[in-house]
């Protein structure tokens, strides 16, 4: 009886394991898509006989990625993300005029939950991630280049991945970045504990992206 109890734990831990084998365990992602994106204002700088202008946007373009992520459970996915938009810088106002090409590099951690299970043919996720937005540097039209900066940003995506087969897939998704710029004087606030000090108005600089692309899952 005990050797027949024995064999039975041995047969059940060893099923597990060839269970959890099968298990995916990494996600492979290439994307591709359209990014919308915006920028901050300021205060106003005429150029005679062009314009008066105070604001700075990023052109809607072309963007593409790359992603790698770890599933720590069957929805749970830990990870990270690498975006790339090539454009060009508008100053807007009066009227508008193109200063230079541009790069944007988005670097992001991220955490993703996947609805449904794991061997579902469509699974809805939702992602959200911290990190950095990279302006890589301005090339202007008459060749000069100026130096980029890089700013505290976060990322929030809706998707979803269809797998017509086990290991490939299709991914939909649009993405949210919000990246901090600056933030701006709004006056005084007074407080009978904390004394007097000055109120700011942070300004973020947006990219709304939407993309498609292939992911690979092992």
């Amino acid at each position: 009886m005990f050797r027949k109890a024995l064999l039975a734990v041995a047969l059940l831990f060893v099923s597990g394991g060839l269970a959890v084998a099968q298990d995916h365990r990494v996600e492979i992602a290439g994307t591709a898509g359209w990014t919308f994106s915006d920028g901050v204002s300021g205060n106003a700088y005429t150029v005679p006989g062009v314009g008066t202008f105070n604001r700075i946007d990023p052109k809607d373009a072309f963007s593409w990625g790359l992603r790698l992520g770890f599933m720590v459970s069957e929805n749970v996915v830990v990870g990270g993300l690498f975006n790339l938009q090539s454009t060009s810088l508008e100053a807007g106002g009066t009227n508008t005029l193109t200063i230079g090409d541009d790069k944007i590099y988005n670097y992001h951690g991220f955490i993703e939950y996947q609805f449904g299970d794991e061997h579902s043919k469509a699974r809805p996720y939702f992602l959200g991630g911290l990190g950095a937005t990279q302006y890589g540097g301005l090339t202007t039209p008459s060749g000069h280049n100026l130096s980029g900066d890089t700013q505290f940003s976060t990322t929030w995506a809706l998707g979803v991945k269809i797998y017509p087969g086990k290991n490939a897939g299709i991914l939909l998704e649009g993405r949210w970045t919000p990246t901090y710029i600056k933030s701006d004087s709004e006056g005084w606030w007074c407080d009978p504990y904390w004394g007097c000090y000055v109120v700011g108005n942070a300004q973020y600089s947006n990219q709304f992206e939407l993309a498609g692309g292939i992911t690979l899952r092992f």
